[in-house]
């Protein structure tokens, strides 16, 4: 991190990760590289957010209330699309599944309604159309850390914007999403192969009533 201490404008910062998400590995890498100038600590339930200045929320599940959200100056989270385009649910899947290979990703304010607030930063993510499952969650770890880490070095040049134009929602998927047609091609369904997880929501099919679990994985020479 190049923070320079000088241009400090912050002195307490939290990060928040309210369940076990992929992003804990680099919530934590955010909080150790803010720690060296600031104090910072990542903790994993919301009634234990402190008195501070900026609450980082990172693959939160849960809203906020009111009253925790008043504990800090910032309450931020990232969210990745064109917002107020794609609110909800597993932006970033439902892109990939739409064939999109240039994810946009907001830093915006948290506030008691889900991916409403002001938006601080913009940035984008950009997929070759190959990436499996850990290596397009990787590219959004690290943008999550990197816009986290440009909101604090460079608070005083940024001015947050509200959302403006058309709203659009992304539904909650589930288990029953890594659903493969049998009577379609791996090329046709590719873009679901490359969204499902091995470990948490598999590739699976269903033939003669009995259900069958795929996993992918790169095979590297």
């Amino acid at each position: 991190m190049a923070t320079n201490p000088a241009k400090k404008h912050f002195q307490t910062i939290s990060v928040l990760v309210d369940n076990d998400s992929w992003i804990l590995p680099y919530a934590q890498q955010l909080v150790d590289q803010l720690s060296a100038h600031y104090q910072c600590q990542l903790l994993r339930h919301a009634k234990d957010i402190p008195q501070g200045d900026v609450c980082f929320l990172l693959g939160c599940v849960h809203l906020l209330t009111k009253d925790i959200l008043a504990r800090n100056q910032y309450n931020l989270v990232i969210h990745e699309s064109a917002l107020p385009q794609g609110k909800g649910f597993a932006p970033m899947a439902w892109q990939i599944l739409d064939k999109q290979n240039t994810i946009p990703v907001c830093l915006i304010e948290a506030d008691e309604s889900a991916d409403s607030g002001k938006i601080w930063l913009q940035d984008t993510i950009r997929l070759t159309g190959n990436e499996l499952h850990d290596e397009w969650r990787a590219k959004q770890g690290e943008i999550s850390v990197k816009m986290a880490l440009d909101f604090i070095e460079n608070f005083s040049t940024l001015s947050a914007k509200p959302q403006q134009g058309q709203v659009s929602y992304y539904p909650k998927r589930t288990p029953k999403d890594s659903e493969l047609d049998i009577h379609r091609s791996i090329a046709e369904q590719f873009d679901l192969l490359r969204v499902v997880s091995n470990q948490d929501y598999p590739a699976f099919f269903i033939k003669d009533g009995v259900k069958y679990k795929l996993e992918i994985s790169r095979d590297e020479p």
